[in-house]
């Protein structure tokens, strides 16, 4: 989870840039990263971790949304766009909305619709989830059947964390699901010892990151309207936390 940044060597035609680092914000992804500037000017980032773990999340989603059924799925804190486009070009009938806060992620995202020429991924927008969601780019009540939130919790403000589940619950639809993905501490507990030392990690970075407890964010949906509907187990000790917003509220 918390790996070494790389920089590699000029491509042909291409320059690679070492990304910046932010303490703080929504959106900051904690894992190596790779700039490639692209012919037209556009930067698509390349991160491992995403390449890894973009299969096993779509698994996720395919059992929460039918392929075959058009839906309109909202991505919070995109980070570089290489799970969107990969979740559209494996659901067709899903309309992608991605969204980031950094401008060289929504960069990132718009040059990998370019380059994938995907055409159920709308263009991303500028959203911080600690804002309200009446700022989110005039996105419409109930109107989403997915929201989906990866790797963003632990390295954000808890202020973050808040805006995501009030802002889902009133974009979802009635019976809509809120996906967030990432390590959470479990009861109180944080297993295994590499998750320990990653909070801990996150923590001396800035104190005021850090693995959740899934009992929080159990208090959040309920607070909001939403219920907690399943915990799925993850590769790299991570979880996919389900949540549906209730048919009424």
């Amino acid at each position: 989870q918390g790996a070494a940044r790389a920089v590699v060597g000029p491509a042909a035609g291409g320059k690679f840039e070492a990304p910046s680092r932010r303490a703080g914000g929504c959106s900051r992804r904690e894992t190596a990263r790779l700039w490639r500037r692209l012919p037209l000017g556009r930067t698509m980032i390349v991160a491992p971790a995403a390449e890894r773990n973009k299969e096993p999340i779509l698994r996720v989603i395919r059992r929460q949304l039918k392929a075959a059924e058009p839906a309109l799925a909202l991505e919070l804190a995109s980070g570089s766009g290489q799970h969107t486009v990969h979740f559209a070009q494996a659901m067709p009938a899903v309309v992608w909305q991605p969204s980031e806060l950094e401008q060289r992620s929504l960069e990132s995202i718009s040059a990998y619709i370019a380059a994938t020429r995907v055409e159920n991924v709308k263009q991303p927008l500028n959203i911080d989830c600690a804002q309200r969601w009446e700022n989110w780019g005039g996105l419409q009540p109930n109107t989403f059947d997915l929201i989906l939130n990866i790797n963003m919790i632990h390295i954000s403000e808890m202020k973050c964390t808040k805006g995501l589940f009030k802002g889902a619950s009133q974009l979802l639809k009635p019976n809509g699901v809120l996906i967030t993905y990432g390590p959470y501490a479990i009861n109180g507990t944080i297993t295994p010892q590499s998750n320990v030392d990653f909070d801990l990690s996150l923590r001396q970075r800035n104190p005021s990151w850090g693995l959740r407890d899934v009992s929080i964010l159990q208090k959040l949906a309920e607070e909001n309207g939403m219920t907690f509907k399943q915990m799925v187990d993850m590769p790299a000790n991570n979880k996919c936390l389900i949540f549906q917003k209730r048919s009424s509220i």
